[in-house]
């Protein structure tokens, strides 16, 4: 059942979201739109209520109640940022908005972007794991959630892999093809140059 919801709230992210913007930029209807988008949340309100009354029941904590709490972290913390992103996408394409600025690609710019993205993660991974650990207190049978804590263990893990990615733009920034070769046309140049200023005195010098 849970793993049934968990499919359906993703099905359903996509379908309000496609209805909402196209209520916003195809039938003309804006602020139907946004409300239609400002529902998407329900859905993850409606699984941590499912979640609960699984385990109030008496259900024993498994890796589908761990996979729902990470689940509602994840587009807790992302779920907006993709929102925001597709409508960007949305406005230029369909009502002839300006095109959505790009994420940055080189340098200290994609250095802060790749952070910015792995605190989203901190703060997904952060809201899970409290999840669980409130799951684990009301269980409160260490030999019943062990599986609550190992994706709490999961959680950490993305955590430190993301985090990892991010350190190495911020260590070795990616720079643009070619950089380090664009002085290397002008000194073959000023070698020529250099060549050509020479073969008047050696044309003299035979005379």
């Amino acid at each position: 059942m849970i793993v049934t919801l968990i499919v359906i709230c993703e099905v359903g992210f996509w379908v309000l979201l496609a209805a909402g913007l196209g209520l916003r930029y195809l039938a003309k209807m804006p602020r139907t739109g946004a409300a239609v988008l400002l529902c998407e949340p329900l859905l993850e309100v409606v699984l941590l209520v499912v979640t609960v009354l699984d385990l109030r029941a008496g259900a024993d904590p498994d890796w589908k109640h761990g996979l729902a709490a990470v689940y509602i972290g994840y587009t807790a913390a992302f779920g907006h940022y993709t929102v925001r992103w597709l409508d960007g996408h949305a406005r230029h394409r369909l009502a002839g908005g300006p095109p959505p600025v790009k994420p940055p690609r080189f340098g200290a710019a994609r250095a802060r972007h790749e952070v910015r993205l792995w605190l989203r993660t901190v703060a997904g991974a952060g809201l899970a794991a409290a999840l669980l650990q409130i799951g684990v207190w009301y269980v409160d049978d260490p030999e019943r959630t062990a599986s609550l804590t190992s994706w709490q263990g999961f959680a950490g893990r993305a955590v430190l892999i993301h985090g990892l990615i991010a350190l190495s733009y911020v260590l070795w920034p990616k720079k643009p093809k070619g950089e380090g070769e664009g002085n290397a046309p002008e000194a073959a140049a000023g070698a020529g140059a250099g060549k050509d200023a020479v073969r008047p005195v050696e044309d003299r010098a035979g005379r």
